[in-house]
């Protein structure tokens, strides 16, 4: 056996060819056009399904005024700011009270939807039907859908659940109908189609509150701007659009009664001291009358009369100072009681001092905050904290203003005491008949000019009351918009299609990944040293059992017969010094071809004038003679066991050049018959005779007959076919070639089929920088059917679905 150069072999250098990427991934096109297709499907489904969600927006503007004072109060008193006003106003906007103030603007009574095949859609604001509440109580009511449909121009059914059974009634047109605890009318609505189904449903207020909060959305439009804006999410455009302008419009009369309090508690205050000098008034004019009829007095002397003037005048401060002691001490306890509004907008005359009305309506404005904050926080959070804090600043300082003031009126009114002392002593002097007249007269006066007092306090009260304007502004009032918000379908038919691309993708890498099996020369370029000596194609066929395998016979210009002379071609190049070669065929496991490899590569070689022979030496399950339908009785087992000699072995395939010997029957001891020295005696004498000594042998992967073999030829072939052999197989023959000294062996990629999918996305670079490795020059032949030197049919292509038929 000759002996190849002896060299230590490298891996060759292979570096990624993106080329090849893109080739691979576009390779299954139809996988990723499949995908992005089911994604598009469910996506539309999705679409078709899922019930579309619209929003609409409003913008309201804030006005803010503010005295000189109340920014000065603001400075000494609150010297760590709060939450804005604008933060207040949201959770007012937000709030369930307002928003219960608002569903009740509309009409919510009751909800229509009509029923379709795929979903049911609220009718808002038409009503398909006139529906008249009879009985209805709101704490016990029927509160699930009911189902109308259509009878005739008499009747109609409904039908619903009721205690978790299915209830269904037939009623007449105007009367009265009674589901649950709830009576109702329905009126004819005219002409409508027997299959028209409508459904509607009782509400109370509080029914609506989650839908109209859960899509409530409320905050500046810009950083430290006055203007908010407010939005609202719902699945019916208009009923967002309606509701969002109640909400808006509720908030206005909120914030125009909050301004107008202090005047209502004031006309409030006036009328309780009207109601009393009404009558204190009428009961002085009525004493008068009495006494002059009674005492016959006409007129009083002018000394009478100016006493009891001054008297009179100083009775009236006196009780307007009384009156302002009252307003105060109202304030007072308001102020101690932490009602939710202490204003008491009352003019204390030249006793007021500015201050006071400034930190009433600080406090006002502190007590709301607070109000918002408990909201949205618990009474310990640091920003309820800050507040009371400030609430308890203000709350002492208009106290001790409260003081301040009153003991200056209670100097006034000691001061008026002391000047009606002297009058009184005057009026003393006077005779009985007169004295008594100027005191029911003076009492007169007094009750008089308090109570016109009063009531110009009131009309004034009145007037600020009517001209009070919110503090806030609608600038745009909500619109309904019925482009859907939700879902979005230009992102989610883009998703779809990045998905589907994704997934075609995912699913091209997923099956490489998984994919145990070799399939191109790359891929076992990268995992051993031992040179592939040539690729065959695959075979363009059935393989059966005759002499048709022989397809480099019987058809000499196809793929596949070319790929096998360019084998023949560098098997010849091997220990060319040697006139008789010994060459050894395995693989590692039973199907991957060695057997074809080995029909097809003598047939090949016959046709150059080299006479060949072809041994079945695999033992145990050898098909050769099937091959060339010989019988199977006699061969290499007879001679190996001493039954018969070699001319008795020796068969003609019918072809010139090419004989060939079966196995024989299976022996019991296959393995020992082949490392007997008969086997090296038998090949020797063949050497004598033929050029080319073929032996297919069994698979090493499974049994050890063929190793004395391998250990005696010239050329060791190792086949792996492309699609059926592991990753494993191709580290086999190197370890052969290790453990038994070998430098002989070259591997064969048999029934390569050109697959992108599974092709390794490396390039081998045949350079110097492996210098010391052999490398023989072959081609896949990929790419190359349609040149014009074979005769291989054209690739059967998905669409000529015509050829599928054939």
């Amino acid at each position: 056996m000759e002996e190849l150069e002896k060299v230590q072999r490298k891996l060759p250098n292979q570096e990624i060819d993106y080329f090849k990427i893109g080739k691979i991934l576009l390779s299954r096109w139809y996988w990723i056009a499949g995908s992005v297709l089911i994604a598009w499907i469910i996506s539309y489904a999705y679409l078709w399904y899922t019930p579309k969600t619209y929003a609409t927006s409003g913008t309201l503007k804030i006005e803010e005024k503010k005295s000189e004072m109340s920014d000065l109060i603001t400075v000494m008193t609150s010297p760590e700011r709060g939450p804005s006003k604008i933060q207040s106003i949201t959770s007012v906007l937000t709030s369930r009270n307002l928003i219960l103030s608002a569903i009740r603007d509309l009409d919510y009574r009751i909800s229509f939807y009509i029923s379709g095949r795929v979903r049911t859609s609220e009718s808002y604001p038409q009503k398909p039907l006139d529906i008249t509440l009879i009985k209805f109580d709101s704490l016990n009511f029927y509160h699930d859908l009911i189902t109308f449909k259509p009878i005739n121009r008499q009747t109609f059914a409904i039908s619903y659940k009721l205690n978790g059974k299915d209830m269904q009634n037939t009623g007449r047109y105007d009367g009265a109908v009674n589901v649950g605890a709830t009576t109702f009318r329905i009126k004819y609505p005219g002409e409508i189609q027997s299959n028209t189904i409508f459904l509607f449903k009782f509400n109370i207020p509080e029914d609506l509150v989650g839908r109209v909060q859960g899509g409530l959305y409320a905050g500046e439009t810009a950083k430290n701007s006055n203007i908010i804006s407010v939005q609202e999410t719902d699945s019916n455009p208009q009923f967002a659009a309606d509701i969002l302008n109640a909400i808006l419009n509720e908030y206005l009369a909120f914030d125009r009664a909050q301004k107008a309090q202090s005047a209502s508690q004031m006309i409030d205050f006036i009328d309780r001291q009207l109601d009393y000098l009404s009558s204190e008034v009428k009961g002085s004019e009525n004493s008068i009358e009495k006494y002059k009829k009674k005492s016959r007095i006409l007129d009083v002397a002018s000394v009478s009369a100016n006493s009891a003037t001054k008297a009179a005048e100083l009775e009236s401060n006196k009780s307007l100072l009384k009156i302002q002691l009252i307003a105060l001490d109202q304030l007072n306890t308001e102020i101690t009681k932490e009602k939710n509004n202490v204003t008491l907008n009352f003019s204390l005359g030249n006793t007021t001092m500015p201050s006071l009305d400034a930190l009433v309506s600080k406090l006002d404005n502190l007590i709301a905050e607070r109000s918002s904050l408990l909201a949205t926080y618990n009474t310990d959070s640091p920003p309820v904290q800050t507040v009371n804090q400030n609430i308890i600043q203000i709350k002492n300082a208009a106290l001790n203003n409260i003081k301040q003031i009153r003991t200056g009126i209670e100097k006034n009114i000691q001061y008026l005491n002391d000047q009606l002392g002297a009058i009184n002593a005057t009026i003393e002097a006077l005779p009985a008949a007169q004295r008594e007249m100027v005191s029911l007269q003076r009492d007169f006066e007094i009750n008089d000019k308090v109570y016109s007092f009063l009531s110009e306090k009131k009309l004034e009260a009145q007037i600020s009351r009517a001209g009070i304007l919110p503090g806030a502004t609608i600038i745009e009032p909500a619109q309904p918009h019925f482009n859907a918000v939700s879902p979005d379908e230009h992102s989610i038919r883009r998703t779809a299609v990045i998905l589907g691309l994704a997934a075609g993708l995912g699913l091209i890498i997923l099956i490489r990944v998984i994919n145990p099996y070799i399939y191109d020369k790359e891929t076992i370029e990268s995992v051993t040293s031992i040179p592939i000596l040539g690729v065959i194609r695959k075979y363009p066929g059935e393989i059966d059992e005759s002499s048709k395998q022989i397809l480099a016979i019987s058809k000499p210009k196809s793929i596949f017969a070319e790929s096998v002379r360019s084998v023949r071609t560098n098997l010849s190049f091997l220990s060319s010094e040697k006139a008789n070669k010994v060459i050894c065929i395995t693989s590692e496991v039973a199907g991957e071809g060695k057997s074809f490899v080995a029909v097809n590569l003598s047939s090949t070689l016959s046709l150059i004038d080299k006479k060949v022979i072809l041994i079945g030496a695999d033992l145990r399950r050898s098909r050769l003679h099937k091959t060339f339908h010989a019988a199977n009785d006699i061969g290499l087992t007879n001679y190996l066991a001493h039954q018969a000699d070699i001319a008795d072995i020796i068969l003609n395939s019918g072809q010139p050049n090419l004989d060939f010997i079966v196995s024989g029957p299976v022996p019991p001891n296959p393995s020992e018959l082949l490392h007997s020295s008969r086997m090296k005696v038998l090949i020797d004498e063949l050497k004598l005779k033929y050029d080319i000594v073929m032996i297919d042998t069994a698979p090493v992967g499974l049994v050890s007959d063929a190793i004395p073999l391998i250990r005696i030829s010239d050329i060791n072939v190792f086949v792996i076919r492309s699609g059926k052999s592991k990753f494993y197989a191709a580290t086999v023959p190197q370890r052969l070639a290790h453990e038994y000294h070998l430098d002989n062996t070259v591997i064969v990629l048999n029934a390569f089929e050109e697959d992108l999918l599974h092709s390794r996305y490396y390039t081998t670079k045949f350079t110097g920088e492996s210098t010391g490795s052999r490398y023989y020059y072959y081609s896949d032949y990929s790419g190359y059917e349609g040149s014009g030197y074979y005769i291989d049919d054209e690739k059967k292509r998905w669409w000529n679905w015509k050829r599928w038929l054939k």
